[in-house]
């Protein structure tokens, strides 16, 4: 995949201090959500942190006490030394109690990310949830589900970066009131020793973000290489249509391009900040240097030296602890921006979803004049559609790859919409009625359905989940299906765990997934059942036994049957042969074979192949 590296870091993707800085509006936001995920860890880690500030500079204090004593002591050649060790049992208390503090704060700090994590990952399972399948299918939206979706640990470790940037702030105004009542000049060394690797790291942090965000959908790309070279589902194709070099050098020629990038970045960064590093540490012993003078000269004791000098260097470290931090904060909240962003998408409000369902379908289904395009596209798939579904009637779609059969049932199921026309149920636009309870009416299996790696109860049951602990219902269900026969193989039968992605696994054929996939299709009393090819990895037995339980026990029921076997399809009520997007014929299948038109060929051309 060619690629010119500097793209990346250009255009829209590139961000600059300004759109770091502004990214800083979100941490309110932020913060509210972690009070409201566990509002006692939250003061607990506050509360912990607010002593663990002080501290510090109390510890110095008592130190700067004890040499004082010491020296005075020692000049008095004094022999009670009780207030000495009553002041180092202190120290020692406080020091036991700054470790005790240290460890509660990360404790607290564990747990609150723990539950923020799960509370966030939430939130994007459910807002995913709310948004139309025709979003979700577009690159660059999926893109900024990526980023919101595999950013979990970075929210987690901005949480503990913000706190502690509070606790700094506080620690270091306590050192710098010290350092102002000693030696004030002291101040103007420190910012000299901070501000150059403050200004190097908030550059740089900014800079690899840009890097990562404009590689979304590459890093996608390498997740996807990584999954299809070394996965048990891929294997066998891989070895046996000799893959390997395809897509290692595939992944190796993107990940390159990859390296490349931060390596030139991240030696630069490295390299100033060695030099600002330097610049840090003889701004430090000019103040070390002083300190000493002053000592010398008779202006502060031997115990302010301690402090001094302890103090300094602490709130070096603070500092640059401090902005450090304030860096990756402001390099977090850049993705956390991506979060809310993905939060945030608006989705258009449902109006006039106010009619109620029809308790029973009286009329049927109707589509009026229906065309689609996918968003971002001039190429329609469905091109004028119009034909009446009756009231429980079986229709079968009929028609070549490509010719919308699919599309006209996720039109009809409201995962995309219309582009122009209308769909009727009753006469009235489904529009009109609320979509979840709408999509309630239905029971659907489609061809590409998903394999829930759950045990088999579990899979069943997801066609009505709430039923999940209705286990002679599930049973039921396998037996319409034909699932009852893969149970009855399986060691522990419904509690069988499916898929080899866990432990003690077991990995089912094609036809037998189908097969637990149709039992979910019976799982709930649905008023219309959709079943797009379910019978596609059926032997030919197994797919007459399955079609003919399905008819019977869809009796007086709205049903559409998608399939390429013509011998399923004759058995419907009527047959809608599509043909690039129009309805080119319509009827039963006796009258479709006297019209002579594209099913009678094609019901031909697939009888020859069984002669």
């Amino acid at each position: 995949m060619a690629r010119q590296a500097p793209k990346s870091l250009k255009e829209g993707n590139k961000t600059n201090l300004k759109k770091s800085f502004s990214a800083l509006i979100y941490i309110p936001r932020f913060f509210k959500e972690i009070w409201n995920t566990n509002k006692k860890l939250f003061l607990g880690s506050a509360f912990c942190r607010l002593i663990g500030a002080v501290l510090p500079v109390i510890i110095l204090w008592i130190g700067k006490i004890i040499i004082d004593e010491i020296i005075i002591q020692t000049k008095l050649d004094a022999s009670d030394l009780t207030q000495l060790w009553t002041y180092v049992g202190i120290e020692f208390g406080l020091i036991v109690l700054s470790d005790l503090i240290s460890r509660a704060i990360q404790l607290t700090d564990s747990l609150l990310g723990d539950a923020y994590s799960i509370d966030t990952s939430v939130r994007i399972i459910k807002k995913t949830n709310q948004i139309d399948i025709s979003l979700l299918e577009d690159s660059e939206f999926y893109d900024k589900l990526e980023r919101a979706r595999t950013q979990t640990t970075s929210r987690v470790g901005l949480m503990s970066n913000a706190l502690g940037e509070v606790q700094s702030l506080i620690s270091i105004a306590t050192l710098v009131a010290g350092l102002i009542y000693f030696e004030p000049y002291l101040i103007i060394l420190l910012v000299l020793s901070i501000i150059p690797s403050f200004i190097n790291e908030i550059y740089f942090s900014q800079q690899q973000y840009s890097l990562a965000r404009g590689w979304t959908a590459e890093r996608r790309e390498l997740d996807y290489l990584r999954f299809i070279g070394a996965n048990d589902k891929t294997a066998k194709e891989i070895k046996l249509f000799g893959l390997t070099d395809f897509v290692v050098d595939r992944f190796k020629n993107l990940s390159q391009e990859y390296y490349d990038l931060n390596k030139k970045l991240a030696i630069k960064r490295s390299a100033l900040g060695f030099v600002f590093n330097v610049l840090g540490t003889l701004s430090y012993y000019g103040a070390y240097v002083f300190i000493i003078y002053r000592v010398i000269s008779g202006v502060i004791t031997l115990g302010e030296l301690t402090f001094l000098s302890g103090a300094f260097n602490r709130l070096t470290r603070n500092l640059q602890d401090f902005f450090s931090k304030f860096t990756r904060i402001s390099e977090s909240a850049l993705y956390l921006k991506d979060y809310f962003d993905f939060i945030d998408i608006s989705i258009k409000p449902k109006h006039n979803e106010d009619m109620p369902l029809p308790e029973t379908i009286s009329e049927g289904f109707e589509f009026k004049n229906v065309e689609f395009s996918y968003p971002e596209s001039d190429n329609k798939i469905l091109k004028g559609i119009s034909f009446k579904i009756k009231a429980g009637e079986k229709l079968a779609f009929v028609g070549q790859n490509g010719a919308g059969k699919t599309t006209l049932t996720k039109l009809l199921l409201r995962f995309y919409e219309p582009t122009s026309g209308e769909i009727l149920l009753d006469g009235v636009n489904i529009n009109r009625f609320n979509k979840a309870k709408y999509q309630a009416f239905f029971g659907v299996i489609f061809q590409d359905f998903f394999k829930y790696e759950f045990t088999v109860r579990e899979n069943i049951a997801i066609g009505d989940i709430k039923e999940i602990n209705n286990q002679e219902k599930i049973e039921n269900a396998a037996e319409l299906s034909l699932a009852n026969q893969v149970v009855s193989e399986l060691k522990k039968g419904y509690d069988q765990q499916l898929g080899k992605r866990f432990a003690k696994g077991q990995e089912l054929s094609g036809g037998q997934w189908q097969k637990v996939a149709l039992a979910r299709a019976y799982m709930k009393d649905a008023k219309v059942m959709i079943l797009d090819e379910p019978t596609s990895a059926l032997d030919a037995k197994a797919e007459s036994d399955v079609f003919d339980r399905f008819i019977g026990l869809t009796k007086d029921k709205t049903s559409i049957i998608i399939s390429h076997r013509f011998s399923t399809v004759r058995q419907a009520d009527k047959i809608l042969v599509l043909d690039e997007g129009r309805v080119l014929e319509m009827g039963t299948h006796e009258a479709l074979m006297a019209n002579q038109s594209l099913y009678a060929d094609l019901f031909k051309l697939q009888a020859e192949g069984y002669q």
